[in-house]
């Protein structure tokens, strides 16, 4: 197993950062590494909000539920998926272009999270510490306004990243043997049962036993509470209306 395979399985979300700055520099090579990530045709439809303001860091704390760490971290970046500057430019050349496709959702989407995760990479090979904050969809519309998103962008997630001030174990995986399938889908439902007795000892010994649940219980309110069944509409006001 060579450096960037064990570095890619020591992979750990971090909450609790040493008071320290990223250097400016440093922080631009990590964009630089996230730039670098695979991207659809050449459209690189994503950008991101670095936020510097402390007030505003901490207005995002609320926005995504009390998160704490987005005011800690040393530096807090919002990942957007970006239509707006490839419409722009397509519509430059004179062309008729059409736009709200939900490939174009899509294909920004899944940019975005590539240029995010080779940023994650990048930076833990620095030994910095990172946290993707999905929370900044419960409030998608402020979190827009506040940070002046124009039309044909979303904000996708954030990310805390900083000098780790902890050391927390890494979280169990499913087995290899359940997400990768030969030929056609087969029946994981034995890797899963497998994996539920994995994730209750691992949240009992993480816990000190306050933790009772498995894989399968802690998944549940993902399908019945935090459904965010606001971001359709939201979706389609910002001009991703997915025809």
């Amino acid at each position: 197993m060579n450096d960037t395979i064990k570095l890619l399985q020591s992979h750990r979300s971090i909450r609790k950062f040493e008071e320290c700055d990223i250097p400016k520099s440093l922080l631009r090579e990590l964009v630089c590494s996230g730039q670098a990530a695979a991207t659809s045709s050449h459209i690189q439809a994503y950008s991101i909000i670095h936020v510097t303001d402390k007030k505003l860091r901490n207005q995002l704390v609320e926005l995504t539920g009390g998160q704490k760490y987005v005011a800690s971290s040393s530096d807090f970046l919002v990942f957007c998926a970006d239509m707006k500057r490839p419409l722009e430019a397509a519509k430059s050349t004179g062309e008729n272009v059409v736009s709200g496709m939900t490939e174009q959702l899509l294909v920004a989407t899944v940019d975005v999270s590539l240029v995010a995760q080779n940023i994650a990479i990048a930076a833990e090979s620095e030994g910095l510490g990172i946290c993707y904050i999905g929370g900044i969809r419960n409030n998608p519309q402020v979190v827009s306004e506040l940070l002046s998103l124009p039309r044909h962008v979303y904000p996708v997630f954030g990310m805390c990243i900083g000098y780790p001030a902890h050391d927390p174990d890494v979280k169990p995986r499913l087995p290899v043997e359940a997400v990768l399938k030969e030929n056609s889908y087969g029946d994981d439902g034995e890797q899963v049962a497998a994996f539920n007795v994995t994730m209750q000892n691992y949240y009992q010994f993480r816990k000190g036993g306050t933790k009772n649940v498995d894989w399968s219980n802690n998944l549940s309110p993902l399908f019945n509470q935090k459904l965010r069944s606001h971001m359709r509409e939201f979706l389609i006001d910002k001009g991703f209306e997915m025809n």
